[in-house]
């Protein structure tokens, strides 16, 4: 479809300002004999075409800036998948464009994941923070789901693939930037649909103005009237109509996705500027979404030897929630004791022994002693502080707090309260948002 646009002015302007200069300098008796002065427009020709091309310069640099967002999420996918063959007895590392629906693929220890799947073998944590933000590892097992571009922390997993290339997530994602990117905001179809209407009466004007000035002034004025008509169609070029509205909208998804803010399409940020309201999340929007020992309660005097033997069974564990209950032991100075036997047991917690005797941390149910554990309460402690220290958990949970249970084969000897402290910059972010007048809501 052929329409006239901003450069149709620019086009015009310049071309008739330089032919009608081509003409002066090879003819200049023309013009003379007839009493008129020869001047030539070469420099007005020259920078109209150089502001013009600067500004298409700076509009491509901006573009290319914006593709490297997507090229980064592209870059999540790994180019390269070890596959299990001839039933799993034997690896081969392919191309991930040749990994097909239905196939074992190995992933190792801090490699990211090349297809969506399903955990077929083996118990790892994932860092899906790419996918979901939410900085915390998650726990996979047998039958659980995992995203291509995800990272693999410490175990090795085998998972049947069940979506591969253009269908996974992280392509889905890629593909909505990319057609974000091209989108066009109300703005811009409005520019688009003026500059259809306007050109053409911009052309107009600057013939009426040329053949005014000839009718008022003669063949005596035809360069005056030449001069004042390309003034008219340069100087009514409305280029930041049409050149800023696309740039900054592609630089500003692109810079969005380049901080993990996914915009749908151009509507949608235009109007972003109408919202009364934003819904947020908890975990790593809010909070630091990294898990921090608040306290732990110890239910006796601890000995070093206690504290020696919990700090290192949990630096043994793979639980996300282990690194912050270490960093606040070695905190206290407390230095690890050398364990005879450890186990992680998935789901539940971890099993282990110093000097023949029998330690767990993790959940309630696991730490419990499983002989001659009282049915009501949750503590077998001083009969004292049953109902205290059962209250208190409460309130932990209740407050959203993760419970870490410690102790030995005959009674829980510590519970540690871990939290996900608020950013800095929240209650300040929270506090611009009610000055705009914009209801805030926590969804998690």
């Amino acid at each position: 479809k052929k329409m006239v646009n901003m450069d149709t002015l620019i086009s015009l302007s310049t071309i008739v300002a330089f032919l009608y200069s081509l003409f002066n300098t090879l003819f200049p008796s023309f013009f003379v004999n007839r009493g008129i002065d020869v001047h030539v427009y070469y420099e007005a020709a020259g920078m109209i075409l150089s502001f013009v091309l600067l500004g298409k310069f700076l509009e491509e640099r901006a573009k290319n800036r914006t593709g490297s967002a997507i090229k980064g999420l592209m870059g999540l996918q790994p180019k390269t998948a070890r596959v299990l063959v001839q039933g799993g007895s034997t690896e081969k590392e392919v191309p991930v464009s040749m990994l097909q629906v239905g196939d074992l693929v190995l992933v190792r220890p801090g490699e990211r994941i090349p297809v969506d799947g399903v955990v077929d073998e083996g118990l790892s944590y994932v860092d899906e923070s790419m996918i979901s933000g939410e900085p915390v590892p998650v726990e996979k097992q047998p039958g659980d789901k995992v995203l291509s571009g995800t990272i693999n922390q410490r175990g090795s997993l085998t998972i049947k693939a069940s979506q591969v290339g253009s269908g996974t997530v992280l392509a889905q994602i890629v593909r909505m930037v990319r057609e974000a990117q091209g989108s066009k905001a109300p703005v811009q179809k409005i520019a688009d649909k003026v500059s259809s209407i306007f050109v053409p009466v911009v052309i107009n004007i600057a013939v009426v103005t040329f053949v005014l000035w000839m009718l008022i002034g003669g063949t005596a004025y035809f360069s005056m009237a030449l001069l004042a008509a390309v003034s008219v169609l340069v100087i009514a070029c409305p280029c930041a109509l049409g050149l800023a509205t696309p740039t900054a909208l592609m630089v500003g998804i692109g810079k969005a996705a380049e901080k993990h803010i996914l915009i749908k399409d151009a509507y949608a940020l235009e109007n972003m500027g109408k919202v009364d309201c934003v819904v947020l999340d908890k975990t790593g929007t809010l909070t630091k979404g990294k898990p921090e020992v608040e306290t732990i309660f110890w239910t006796k005097i601890p000995s070093e030897t206690e504290k020696a033997v919990f700090l290192a069974g949990e630096m043994k564990s793979e639980h996300p929630l282990a690194e912050a209950i270490v960093q606040y032991l070695q905190q206290e100075d407390v230095a690890p004791a050398l364990l005879d036997r450890f186990e992680s047991i998935p789901g539940k917690g971890i099993e282990f022994t110093f000097e023949g005797q029998q330690f767990r941390a993790g959940n309630l149910p696991f730490v419990l002693p499983q002989e001659g554990a009282p049915q009501a309460g949750i503590l077998q402690a001083v009969p004292a502080l049953d109902h205290s220290i059962e209250k208190m958990v409460t309130s932990w949970q209740q407050e959203g707090k993760g419970v870490v249970f410690f102790g030995d084969s005959t009674r829980v000897l510590a519970v540690a309260a871990l939290k996900d402290p608020v950013k800095e910059t929240t209650f300040t972010a929270l506090e611009q948002l009610g000055k705009m007048n914009i209801q805030v809501h926590m969804l998690t």
